[in-house]
């Protein structure tokens, strides 16, 4: 059995929507991740199962190796039907955004959103919600919004109408959002979902294989070299991964290549905090992607110093200028957080 984390109220008033709304458009967070596509997409399975017109409008491309997921055709990409997606947003009944917490995170679409007399419902794990939708689901606690969406749907009394495709796709988002159940996954509850997932006959196995292990040459190949180019900061307990433009190009990237890159240095003794920069083009910026572990806040730093912000072992952030500037704000928070970083006996 599971806890009831979503208030009463909130599953009741989202019910009422559900069984009036015809047109539901699912919106998720500029560079969408596992848990953005799979919660948009297992929620999507299931509002078509119901019969409902639903749509899921993402602001930009998302990983190869997440196209495998079925309905992922069907996903529509912001920066390239901008017109259509904009009707279909202003002529929802009701829109639920997913896997953010502040309109920013979807960019170009935030104006069309909150322009739109759609209701509007919230449904993430992010710490400070905004205040731009009637209801709002949030639960930082919890491991991903995929597992969210199974909540919501159970809570609403719909497990049987979880689909193998729907089930596939919120494993597949609270397995991405917890690097494969190796952080923010100690929750017994977490374990009773897969059971029941894998009741829907899913195979977990493959899924781990098509999200980890389909990968080009050439991103093993990146993998090896920005591994050459990491820095330990032994006195900190910490290691730094960086990777330029310059660098993608001569390895062919594609989005999502690097995916995973920032959780390898926690392999070495006595490293607890991890930091990749990644430059974006699409964005004129440096990506920040942060990880510990044990009890040390990498979303404080985050917050603090990359305008950013996640959990207490997997968070990220932007830095708007050079990637030197972006190492030199990297090692002014390393001082910074020093007696956090001591490694305890």
């Amino acid at each position: 059995m599971l806890t009831k984390v979503i208030e009463q109220s909130n599953i009741d008033h989202f019910t009422k929507w559900f069984e009036r709304a015809d047109k539901i458009v699912i919106v998720s967070h500029v560079s969408p991740d596992g848990d953005a596509i799979g919660s948009s997409l297992g929620l999507w399975h299931f509002l078509t199962s119901q019969d409902k017109n639903a749509y899921v409008i993402v602001p930009n491309a998302f990983p190869d190796f997440l196209k495998w997921m079925p309905g992922s055709k069907d996903i529509l990409l912001y920066d390239h039907y901008k017109e259509f997606a904009d009707q279909l947003i202003a002529e929802a009944d009701v829109i639920c955004c997913l896997d953010f917490n502040v309109l920013n995170r979807i960019t170009n679409m935030a104006d069309s959103v909150a322009a739109s007399p759609a209701r509007k419902i919230l449904i993430d794990h992010h710490l400070h919600p905004g205040d731009f939708c009637r209801i709002t689901i949030s639960h930082p606690q919890i491991s991903s919004t995929s597992e969210l969406i199974f909540r919501l749907i159970c809570r609403m009394g719909y497990f049987s109408d979880i689909s193998k495709d729907a089930a596939a796709c919120i494993y597949t988002g609270m397995m991405t959002d917890t690097g494969g159940f190796s952080f923010n996954s100690n929750s017994p509850e977490i374990y009773f979902i897969i059971s029941e997932l894998l009741s829907k006959g899913i195979d977990k196995d493959e899924i781990y294989r098509k999200v980890y292990n389909t990968y080009s040459e050439c991103r093993l190949r990146l993998m090896g070299y920005v591994l050459t180019q990491m820095k330990v900061y032994e006195d900190h307990h910490s290691a730094l991964l960086t990777l330029t433009i310059e660098e993608q190009n001569q390895f062919k990237y594609v989005k999502g290549d690097s995916e995973g890159f920032v959780n390898i240095p926690l392999s070495i003794k006595n490293v607890r905090f991890t930091c990749f920069l990644r430059e974006d083009t699409e964005k004129n910026m440096i990506k920040i992607s942060l990880r510990s572990v044990g009890d040390f806040p990498c979303n404080k730093v985050a917050a603090e110093y990359f305008n950013g912000g996640g959990h207490l072992n997997a968070s990220g952030g932007e830095f708007y200028g050079t990637m030197e500037a972006a190492i030199a704000r990297f090692e002014e928070a390393l001082k910074a957080f020093e007696p956090l970083l001591k490694v305890k006996s």
